[in-house]
């Protein structure tokens, strides 16, 4: 019976967790999308959204809003089962990916009872973020091909190459990486970053793997389909792309993954290279303040690194133009994949040299 109450604890504990990280990432998408257009206004010398709201905060709610009353069509050569399907495949992917990362550290109440701000924690988190990230593509390829439109078709192709070209490098980027923290635990990769210095040298991965981690960050781009690598949604080629027959929130669930999906993976990013919720000098503010309020600075420092990472996919969006598709492949097969190869047989020989 005692047994039974402590499961149920355990997941109502875990139901609350999922349920403020949901929400919360629904938020930040939301707020995105107005942060896109405040940073695309300070680059382009104009103003922005400014008339719902003190500085057009409100609009994010009313385009929400004009979404969920829009009218819904689905066209009728359309598969109508796998066109409904699309959308919400790809925003069931896209809010998956933040079960594994870990939100801050484990915060111990008073009766010694442990809290992890962490869904699941299990010892193959980036095993488990690819392995979700690869089923998302599949939203964007049932989405072009059941719209039964030739230009949402040929973007959906072009998302599913580019998604398949980009893992690869992605995936060797981050071997090396695997190699210095001999786990796949995201936890674990966050504790051996505590701090900031240590043993005389930078604790963070940014400074042990500085080419990996710029492979990891371009490969990113083409994953999220963001500027300069938005293939599948360029409109001087195919129109909106592979969402172009689609109207009201299953438009609105497309739009919604994108930017969920730049959030999480801002997340992981912050929480495999920058340390995640580690900060210098967290030992002596653990000590100088109770462990509720540690817990919270903790989150803190890791939302602002990743609203930081986001603000630099915006800015990059905003600076460089589009590639073409040839160099996009290109710089995939050629460039980083080689390099992501080179770095992985450098760090080897590193470990290596410096067992012996």
């Amino acid at each position: 019976m005692l047994l039974l109450e402590i499961d149920i604890a355990f997941l109502i504990e875990k139901l609350i967790l999922a349920s403020v990280i949901l929400l919360g990432s629904l938020g930040v998408a939301m707020y995105a999308t107005w942060g896109e257009r405040k940073v695309a206004a300070v680059m382009q010398d104009r103003v922005g959204p400014n008339r719902a709201g003190p500085l057009g905060l409100l609009q994010p709610l009313a385009d929400g809003g004009k979404l969920f009353f829009k009218e819904e069509i689905i066209p009728d050569s359309s598969t109508k089962f796998l066109f409904i399907l699309g959308p919400g495949l790809a925003m069931l992917t896209a809010c998956m990916t933040s079960a594994v990362i870990p939100w801050g550290p484990d915060y111990i109440t008073e009766s010694g009872h442990a809290v992890s701000l962490q869904v699941a924690d299990i010892n193959i988190g980036i095993l488990f973020i690819f392995g979700v990230v690869s089923l998302g593509v599949y939203g964007v390829m049932l989405g072009g091909w059941a719209s039964n439109n030739k230009f949402s078709l040929l973007s959906s192709i072009r998302a599913a190459a580019q998604s398949v070209s980009y893992e690869l490098a992605m995936g060797i980027s981050l071997v090396a990486l695997l190699m210095m923290t001999g786990s796949l635990s995201m936890r674990e990769i966050v504790g051996q970053q505590h701090g900031f210095w240590a043993d005389g040298y930078f604790t963070w991965n940014f400074f042990k793997q500085p080419l990996g981690f710029l492979i990891f960050l371009v490969c990113s781009f083409a994953e999220l389909n963001r500027a300069p690598f938005d293939m599948a949604e360029c409109e001087s080629e195919l129109n909106m792309g592979y969402h172009q027959e689609y109207s009201s929130m299953k438009l609105g669930f497309y739009l919604f993954a994108e930017y969920i999906n730049m959030f999480i993976t801002s997340a992981v990013i912050a929480t495999l290279y920058f340390g995640g919720y580690n900060f210098p000098f967290m030992d002596a503010v653990a000590e100088a303040v109770n462990p509720l309020l540690y817990t919270i600075i903790c989150v803190l420092v890791l939302l602002t690194k990743v609203i930081c990472i986001i603000l630099f996919f915006m800015f990059v969006r905003w600076t460089l133009p589009r590639f073409r598709y040839d160099q996009l492949m290109r710089l995939g097969w050629r460039s980083l994949i080689p390099l992501a190869l080179i770095n992985m047989l450098i760090t080897g020989a590193v470990i290596l040299w410096a067992l012996n």
